[in-house]
Parts: C-alpha cells; structure tokens; sequence
C-alpha cells in the first residue's frame, strides 16, 4: 500500500485558474512534501489507467481544481479515491481581488504567490491526514 497522500489537480489547460491549481499541486509534492505526497496524471485517471486507478482507490487524496466544474474532484471519487479535501481554486479568489495572476500558460508574481498559498493549505492538509 502506498501511504503517500495523493495530490490530483486538474487539468484546466490554456485557463490561469487551472495553472494556478497544477502549479500549487507540484509545489505541495515536489518542494513542500515530497517524500508525503504524491500527484497523478488526471488524464490517466479519467481514462482509467489501471496502475494509475490501483494508487489511488481507498487511498487519502486531496484535489484541487480551477473551476465549479471540479473535474479533478469528479473524476478521483469515480476512482474510488477518499477525497480527504477538495478545493477549488476560485473559492479563494475573494482575498486575491485586483490582482492579475497571468494567463493559462504563465503565471505573474502575484500568480505565483496566490499558488503558493493553495500548496501551503494543502500542504498542511497533508501533514494533518498523515498524523491521523
């Protein structure tokens, strides 16, 4: 059994939101907890990938997506995924109001730091759901 908590962002190609929610994904399992967390492929899991499919079902998973549509959130609970938490990355806009993140291929600063704060929150997300 793999004991890594999965994070599965969506895809949300060529729209900043999208971008924002991969880029804060990576920073969780490649910078922030990479020994703790791991992220999959939501095309494989949309697809049903069998080894893709094997990681996750049962298994704690947190996903992040860019729109209401909540593609990555979906498409894990058809899995079998156990959603330990769900965002959405327009949720925590209100407090990034005026600011210009960048465009569905690059990120501004302000971006940059707006996906930084989305990898801290499920950063500690992880960290709780590994201690029980």
């Amino acid at each position: 059994m793999n004991s890594r908590i999965k994070v599965i962002p969506c895809s949300g190609i060529g729209k900043v939101l999208g971008l924002i929610a991969r880029e804060a994904a990576l920073k969780v399992t490649g910078e922030l907890l990479p020994e703790e967390t791991e992220s999959l492929c939501l095309a494989h899991i949309v697809t049903g990938d069998d080894e893709v499919v094997s990681k996750i079902e049962g298994q704690p998973c947190i996903t992040i997506d860019g729109c209401a549509k909540c593609c990555a959130q979906k498409s894990v609970e058809a899995a079998g995924g156990n959603i330990c938490n769900k965002h959405r990355v327009v949720d925590f806009m209100k407090s990034h109001r005026g600011e210009e993140h960048g465009t569905g291929t690059r990120l501004t600063e302000d971006g940059w730091r707006f996906a930084g704060e989305l990898a801290e929150v499920m950063a500690e997300e992880a960290k709780a759901e590994l201690e029980g």
